[in-house]
C-alpha cells in the first residue's frame, strides 16, 4: 500500500511516537528515514551518557530498563529499535525524501526509491544533519572534524575543540584522558551556563591545573595543514593537527519552505499551531526539535516525544 493517512518522515524518537500514536488510534502510517532507524542517536559519540534518566525517554508504553542511572548511547538505540519492533511500525530505512507536493487530495512523497501518498505529513528530521556554519579559510580541510565519535586516533596529537557548551567540553574532556594535547577555544569570556552540572568541575580543574588549555575570547582565523591562526584575546598561531569544530547543529526547513510552509528565517523555525503541531499548510505538521528551528535546547527528548499525540489528536479532529 502506498496511500496512507500519515507519512513521517524522520524515525527518531519524536518520529516514532508520531507513527506509535497513529497506529494506536486507528490511523495508517508509514516513516520513511534517510538512514536507520534513530540514525542520529546511533552516530552520537561511542561512549555518550545521556542527561536525561531513561523513564523520561520512554514512547509507546514500552518501559525503559537501563544498567545505570542514566542510560547509554548503545542502550538508547537498542531501545528505540526494541520500541519499533514491539509496535511493528512500518518503516521505511535509507530513503531520502526528495520532494513533498501538494496534490488535490493530500500530499505526494517523493524519495529516491519510491513515491508514496497521504492525507497528512508529518516533518520530524531534528537538526543533527546540518551543523551550524563555520566559514574561515581551510575549514574545508580534512582535519576539521563536525562529528566526534571516539578519541583513540588522536592520541599524542595537538587537536584543538571549538566551542563552550557541553558537546565541547565533553570531546576536550575524553580527548585529553586518551592522550591527546587540548586546546580548547571559545569566543566567549567563560564556559557556556549550560554545561552540565557535574561536567563543569571538571573541566574547570583540568584547565586550572594546566592539563586542557582554554583560550577565551578567542576565535579561529584560519585553518592551515600544521597550525591554525587564531584572533580577538589570543592574536596568534599554534600547532595543530586535528580541529574538533563544536558549536552546534541547525535544522534544514528545505523541505517544509518547498511544500509552502512558512518559516520564520532569524529563527530558522517553521510557523505552527502549538497545541497541533500543524505548519501553516494545512496537513503537515512538525514533530521533535525541528519545531525550535535555532533553538534547539527547547525541544529534547523528553518533550518531543509528546508532539505525537498532539498531531494524531489533530487529524482525528479534523475528520
Amino acid at each position: 500500500m502506498n496511500t496512507y493517512d500519515l507519512i513521517v518522515v524522520g524515525a527518531g524518537p519524536s518520529g516514532l511516537s508520531c507513527a506509535i500514536e497513529a497506529k494506536t488510534q486507528g490511523l495508517s502510517c508509514l516513516v520513511v528515514d534517510k538512514g536507520s532507524v534513530v540514525d542520529a542517536i546511533r552516530r552520537f559519540p561511542v561512549n555518550l551518557t545521556f542527561f536525561s534518566t531513561p523513564e523520561l525517554l520512554e514512547i509507546g508504553g514500552v518501559p525503559f530498563t537501563a544498567s545505570g542511572f542514566r542510560p547509554t548511547r548503545v542502550e538508547c538505540v537498542r531501545y528505540y529499535q526494541m520500541v519499533t519492533r514491539y509496535h511493528q511500525l512500518s518503516v521505511k530505512q535509507e530513503e531520502r525524501v526528495l520532494r513533498l507536493q501538494r496534490k488535490s487530495d493530500g500530499f505526494e512523497v517523493v524519495t529516491n526509491v519510491s513515491s508514496y501518498s497521504a492525507a497528512n505529513v508529518a516533518i520530524a528530521t531534528g537538526y543533527f544533519d546540518h551543523p551550524n556554519p563555520f566559514e574561515v579559510p581551510g575549514a574545508d580541510l580534512p582535519k576539521v572534524v563536525r562529528y566526534y565519535t571516539e578519541p583513540f586516533a588522536y592520541y599524542g596529537r595537538n587537536v584543538a575543540v571549538v566551542g563552550g557548551r557541553n558537546s565541547a567540553v565533553e570531546v576536550a574532556l575524553d580527548l585529553f584522558r586518551n592522550g591527546a594535547s587540548v586546546t580548547l577555544i571559545h569566543r566567549g569570556s567563560t564556559l557556556s551556563d549550560g554545561v552540565k552540572y557535574w561536567i563543569l568541575p571538571d573541566v574547570e580543574n583540568r584547565i586550572t591545573a594546566g592539563d586542557i588549555k582554554a583560550l577565551f575570547e578567542t576565535r579561529v582565523r584560519e585553518i592551515r595543514p600544521h597550525s591554525i591562526l587564531l584572533e580577538g584575546k589570543h592574536d596568534t598561531e599554534i600547532a595543530n593537527d586535528v580541529v574538533f569544530v563544536m558549536i552546534g547543529y541547525r535544522p534544514d526547513t528545505t523541505l517544509l519552505k518547498e511544500a509552502g510552509v512558512n518559516v520564520d528565517d532569524t529563527l530558522q523555525a517553521p510557523v505552527y499551531n502549538h497545541q497541533t503541531m500543524e505548519t501553516s499548510v494545512k496537513g503537515i505538521f512538525v514533530a521533535g526539535s525541528i519545531a525550535a528551528g535555532k533553538l534547539n535546547n527547547k525541544i529534547f527528548i523528553e518533550n518531543g516525544r509528546m508532539h505525537g499525540k498532539k498531531i494524531v489528536d489533530a487529524i482525528k479532529n479534523a475528520r
